[in-house]
């Protein structure tokens, strides 16, 4: 079999014909509206944020398979509290951008799923809080690696096992 397979990374749900998607798949002679009409139905629900998708092109066929990955953890993140960008670390940084429910956080888990290497929600969940620590983003109104150890402890298990 002959198949191509071109990453790329595209907003949610506004993928276009342009680079990097057209330039790479004209010499393919496929029907790169449909795949760019497919790729924007499969991204709508990350619309506003950079999603890594793949377009797999048999080339004797010229049929296509799109992979949709999810965007990153920080990403989601930001969206959730409405922000552009999390904090750079320097001294005239806030240190706080913002602050999320414990459900927030879960939902954020849930959202990386099987774009996550972890096994369970509750190690999700600690991975999401392990990315609020980097982008300067509180849980609860608390540091996020006070709610880790409060997850470790069991305190946020039944909101995890439900």
């Amino acid at each position: 079999m002959s198949k191509i397979t071109i990453p790329a990374i595209v907003e949610g749900g506004r993928a276009t014909a342009g680079p990097p998607l057209g330039p790479a798949l004209g010499p393919l002679g496929v029907n790169i509206g449909g795949i760019i009409d497919e790729i924007n139905k499969r991204t709508s629900a990350f619309a506003g944020l950079k999603v890594p998708v793949k377009v797999i092109v048999d080339k004797a066929t010229k049929k296509f398979e799109i992979e949709v990955g999810s965007p990153s953890t920080g990403e989601l993140l930001k969206k959730e509290l409405g922000v552009e960008k999390g904090r750079k670390g320097g001294p005239e940084d806030p240190k706080v951008i913002g602050n999320l429910s414990f459900g927030q956080v879960v939902k954020v888990a849930k959202m990386k799923g099987e774009g996550s290497l972890v096994k369970n929600l509750k190690n999700g969940v600690k991975e999401v809080l392990g990315t609020c620590v980097s982008l300067g983003i509180t849980v609860e109104g608390k540091d996020a690696r006070e709610i880790i150890a409060q997850v470790n402890a069991g305190k946020w298990d039944s909101q995890l096992l439900g």
